[in-house]
């Protein structure tokens, strides 16, 4: 790629981006009511998209071994009670990532 090929690209994907970020605030300014369809997919999609990710996540779980299971068990566990008493996204996912890596090592 020449210099002014990535030149256009950067300055392509900068404006691209920036009109994606600006779209919103275009279409629903903060004296418009947001329409009830965006309100609603706004409260049910954070959790079906998480529902989604733990499956991905669980798909190729083996149950014919305990290491198969377990450390993801133990794992999907350990951060929903974790954010549910401490309410720390971060907390969650590093303290989950951090188990499940032990328990793949250790059985």
């Amino acid at each position: 790629m020449t210099t002014a090929q990535a030149l256009i690209t950067l300055v392509t994907v900068a404006v691209v981006t920036l009109a994606l970020r600006a779209w919103p605030f275009l279409l629903f300014p903060e004296n418009k009511k947001t329409p009830d369809l965006l309100q609603y997919l706004g409260r049910v999609l954070p959790y079906a998209i998480m529902g989604m990710l733990v499956v991905y996540c669980l798909r190729d779980t083996e149950f014919s071994q305990l290491t198969g299971w377990l450390p993801g068990l133990a794992s999907v566990a350990f951060v929903a009670v974790v954010h549910r008493l401490r309410h720390s996204l971060p907390l969650s996912l590093i303290g989950g990532t951090a188990l499940y890596m032990v328990l793949i090592r250790v059985m």
